[in-house]
């Protein structure tokens, strides 16, 4: 993988807001590669090999939570994100927008 693409993807995962989540293909886009969001999945997978970084705060576009990754809601909820009762992130409360 292209080191200056991870590095500029944990960059942007690195700014999110406490309390405010983003999607994959938000990241992809964000970080100049709108088709790459499998890709941005990929690189957070092995993001602790670079650092500390907030990658709880990184959902599907539909707000689902990363599969068997349990502290991940625990980590939302600690900082005050919002579920849908189907179990999902409240993606229109708590995604982080961009100005």
């Amino acid at each position: 993988m292209d080191e200056d693409l991870i590095f500029k993807v944990l960059a942007i995962v690195s700014e999110i807001p406490q309390g405010k989540v983003a999607s994959y293909k938000q990241i992809a886009i964000l970080a100049g590669h709108p088709q790459n969001a499998r890709l941005v999945g990929k690189i957070l997978s092995h993001a602790s090999m670079y650092g500390d970084y907030p990658c709880h705060r990184v959902v599907n576009s539909a707000g689902r939570l990363v599969p068997d990754w349990f502290e991940q809601r625990d980590l939302l909820l600690e900082e005050g994100v919002i579920f849908k009762d189907n179990g999902n992130v409240d993606l229109k409360s708590c995604k982080w927008r961009i100005v």
